[in-house]
């Protein structure tokens, strides 16, 4: 069984995060949990916050009594839409500014073996 929780328009470049959701991979989810807490980057926050609503779904929507327990299949972030800004400079020009925004997604498996 795999229970999924996303994350949609996190305010945060999905490059930086990348290799906190990659550590996180394999890993039960208790110990990403822990991984995550510990982490000083702001994608810690993001990834925390979707992998508890997972623990959350895979407990109150599918019953799975230990779902601290199940493995983390997949986390990843993915590229979002862009909002679009500009900055004044010199002689009324504008350079453009590209704010970006993520997508987070968590897949968590009861699989024994471990997921990579």
């Amino acid at each position: 069984m795999e229970v999924t929780a996303i994350t949609r328009n996190a305010r945060m470049s999905a490059f930086k995060g990348r290799p906190l959701c990659r550590a996180c991979q394999g890993l039960k989810a208790s110990d990403a949990l822990k991984v995550v807490e510990f982490s000083p980057k702001k994608a810690a926050e993001i990834i925390k916050k979707t992998l508890l609503s997972a623990i959350a779904n895979a407990a109150n929507n599918h019953g799975v009594k230990e779902a601290g327990e199940m493995t983390v299949k997949l986390c990843v972030l993915d590229e979002s839409v862009r909002m679009r800004r500009y900055w004044p400079t010199a002689r009324g020009s504008a350079h453009p500014i590209a704010r970006r925004m993520c997508h987070c997604k968590v897949v968590l498996t009861d699989a024994k073996k471990e997921a990579k």
